[in-house]
């Protein structure tokens, strides 16, 4: 607590933000409130930072954005010579403050910025640093978290995020720096007009829809339809960007969400604006009674993500991430292979959380499935390699149950501009053909085997929270359940120790992933249990499997399995 209270009071004679000050001045002689935000700092690794905005370090404000952007620059030029970076941002508060602070920082480094003129979703970042050819990209974002949290992230030179020696070694960098004192900056309108700061030019983002538009499989199907369609970009960044894209595809039918179109940090009507709840839908479905939409789009806060309802019957059915990565594997396996265009050699990315029906479909179709730990830039990093071998273009798609999906090469990251593009042409061929999304996911089912996917999140706030998790984790580590629900442990997974260890005779199994923090319960029939710390938010993750011989079997088998999950971690 001492150490607490003395980085408080350097804070409090250093701090020249009025805003910070006022809140440092607020919380005097409140020892909860002042642990909170000094107890620890923001860490600085492959997703970047994310936290709370406030005073402090363990708060998001310019001091320790500024202190990871002068480490950035540091590790940028310990490593290249004339480095370049691309920004850009999203609506959330003080995102475009941030953006300028880190442009300012970088050019007094030396380093070129090359920075978006207006927010931007996150995958147009991707495409820059690839595009524009720079070692680094930063976003200022903090994706579908609630609006009190802002976050800095950032990508290596290939357009994914930095892999984890990377962040290591920037983040030692940033650790050497003193965030009152040792950071260097320049007058932004100076840089800009000496070329250090360098706006990136609308051809830029033109040539991003032109390639987003290059992926439809039945454009004819698209410019005849009817598809009634109502998206929300959830106050963010998908406004412009999605409806250009759809609106230059032949989509007429489209209406916005008006409380939800501009860009608002607040967030007045979603305060958790994350497309996996049916809370951000409510402004849109409260729109169907006088526009009957076929289709429900919500974008999140920087648009690389995207939910669905989709009209069956007379309601409105929300798919899940897993359902949506099913249906858009199938789509573009089946209608390829029908076109004559899928490759001899088809290959499929997923995060090896999400949905194992992918498998089913990949076998049907010859394509090979590729299963890498939650995080995108694992997805990237299949596309860089495929690429060094000659064959980028047998990459279909890469998916996360958590709402993220990449169709093309164009960005390593996940795109809900060309996903959404994507998602609207599967419901107008399949509307053609008289069925809706959730038509077909059925008749998946019917094929493959009933699957019922669950997550699970345990928060876990503050000082005490993070140390729980930890006890958590290396609890049940040592301690793997030998049942959960009924249903025996066949083989359990320590992604930390590398090993699967099959419980009935003991034997070992190395795991090719590489090494993280997490477990897993391979259960009988197919059933399974993931549990993770997330690597943005203080929770773990419970991810359930259950199989059936029907919908209601597979959702039983998943509701016993989560009970039980509950029960172990409560």
């Amino acid at each position: 607590m001492n150490n607490v209270n003395e980085l408080y009071k350097i804070w409090l004679g250093s701090v020249k933000d009025e805003e910070l000050r006022a809140e440092l001045e607020s919380i005097e002689g409140k020892g909860d409130e002042i642990l909170d935000r000094f107890y620890r700092s923001l860490e600085f690794g492959t997703a970047g930072l994310r936290g709370v905005l406030g005073a402090g370090t363990n708060r998001m404000n310019i001091y320790t954005v500024g202190q990871a952007t002068q480490g950035l620059a540091d590790y940028l030029n310990s490593k290249y010579d004339g480095a370049s970076v691309a920004i850009g941002y999203d609506s959330r508060i003080k995102s475009d403050e941030f953006a300028a602070e880190s442009a300012k920082i970088l050019a007094a480094n030396g380093i070129k910025v090359y920075m978006y003129s207006r927010l931007m979703p996150t995958p147009f970042v991707s495409y820059a640093v690839m595009r524009l050819k720079c070692q680094s990209g930063i976003v200022i974002t903090a994706s579908h978290n609630p609006s009190k949290y802002n976050g800095y992230k950032c990508y290596d030179p290939r357009g994914y995020q930095m892999t984890e020696e990377a962040a290591a070694e920037t983040y030692a960098f940033i650790q050497k720096t003193d965030m009152f004192s040792g950071i260097k900056t320049v007058d932004f309108d100076k840089a800009v007009s000496e070329g250090l700061i360098e706006y990136i030019s609308d051809e830029i983002t033109e040539e991003y829809y032109s390639l987003c538009l290059s992926r439809p499989l039945h454009p004819d199907i698209v410019k005849e339809s009817d598809v009634k369609i109502i998206y929300s970009p959830l106050n963010g960044t998908g406004n412009v960007p999605v409806r250009t894209v759809l609106e230059r595809a032949g989509y007429k039918n489209i209406k916005v969400v008006k409380e939800q179109e501009n860009p608002d940090g607040t967030f007045p009507t979603c305060p958790y604006p994350n497309p996996e709840i049916r809370q951000v839908f409510e402004c849109g479905l409260a729109m169907t009674k006088d526009f009957k939409a076929d289709l429900l789009l919500a974008t999140d806060p920087d648009c690389d993500r995207v939910g669905v309802a989709v009209l069956t019957g007379d309601e409105y059915v929300l798919l899940t991430g897993n359902d949506m990565g099913v249906l858009l594997v199938n789509y573009l396996l089946s209608q390829r292979q029908a076109l004559g265009t899928l490759p001899e050699h088809p290959v499929v990315v997923k995060s090896f959380v999400s949905t194992k029906l992918v498998d089913r479909i990949c076998a049907k179709y010859g394509a090979q499935l590729v299963d890498v730990l939650t995080g995108f830039k694992y997805i990237g990093e299949v596309i860089t390699s495929l690429d060094a071998q000659g064959r980028k273009d047998d990459f279909i798609i890469g998916f996360e149950e958590s709402y993220g999906y990449l169709i093309g090469t164009h960005a390593k990251d996940k795109d809900a501009v060309a996903a959404s593009l994507m998602i609207c042409e599967m419901t107008a061929y399949y509307k053609s053909q008289g069925k809706t999304l959730v038509d077909v996911l059925n008749g998946l089912y019917d094929e493959f085997g009933c699957f019922s996917n669950k997550l699970m999140n345990f928060a876990y706030e503050g000082a005490d929270g993070m140390v729980k998790m930890a006890s958590i984790m290396s609890t049940t580590a040592e301690n793997p359940p030998e049942e959960i629900a009924g249903f025996s442990v066949l083989r359990h997974y320590n992604y930390n120790t590398s090993e699967i260890i099959d419980n009935r005779t003991g034997e070992k199994e190395a795991i090719t992933l590489p090494k993280s923090n997490i477990l897993a319960y391979e259960l009988p029939e197919g059933n399974f249990v993931i549990m993770r710390p997330s690597g943005t938010e203080p929770k773990i993750k419970i991810y359930i499997t259950g199989i059936g011989s029907s919908k209601e079997d597979a959702e039983d088998k998943a509701q016993r399995l989560s009970d039980a999950m509950k029960a172990l971690l409560q």
